[in-house]
């Protein structure tokens, strides 16, 4: 496989999160965070392969209206991060990852959670092989206002997961 470029995403990437499509509903969500990078208060990450384009995205908020899991100075939170299927287990999640985490740590932050789902057990393992520990279960409801401007209400049971950077 080709190198595959690890990097900060920027406002001309926003369509390409979309992935041709499969997630347009989730537009205004990646326009909203988009503004949060502006503000400082969060990052998107993406990996990009020549000749396939985007083929890995994570957001992490760096500060949100929850300080246990972003308080802008020691704890950050990772969502929204995939990988398109034809390129899982060649290393690309585990790169985004170490990227994610690296930068972290430059900015001083010494712990790092997520979600994920109670039925994905492949991405727990992924996580876990990583060094993170599952800590609890979330109940898992969330919103969004989809690219119609309709409201979305999510019921996704997930475990809490957790690595300290430090």
């Amino acid at each position: 496989m080709n190198p595959v470029c690890i990097r900060q995403a920027e406002k001309r990437d926003l369509i390409d999160l979309e992935w041709e499509g499969e997630y347009t509903h989730f537009r205004r969500l990646y326009a909203d965070t988009f503004m949060l990078v502006e503000q400082g208060s969060a990052v998107i990450w993406i990996a990009e392969l020549n000749g396939a384009g985007l083929i890995g995205q994570c957001f992490v908020s760096l500060k949100r209206n929850h300080p246990d899991l972003a308080d802008g100075a020691m704890k950050a939170y990772l969502y929204g991060f995939r990988v398109k299927p034809d390129f899982r287990n060649h290393g690309v999640g585990t790169q985004i990852m170490k990227m994610i985490e690296k930068d972290l740590q430059v900015r001083d932050f010494r712990q790092v959670s997520l979600n994920v789902g109670q039925e994905n057990l492949n991405a727990r393992r992924f996580y876990e092989r990583l060094g993170y520990l599952v800590v609890g279960s979330d109940p898992g409801f969330w919103s969004y206002i989809d690219d119609k401007g309709k409201r979305i209400d999510m019921h996704e049971p997930a475990w809490r997961m957790v690595k300290s950077l430090g």
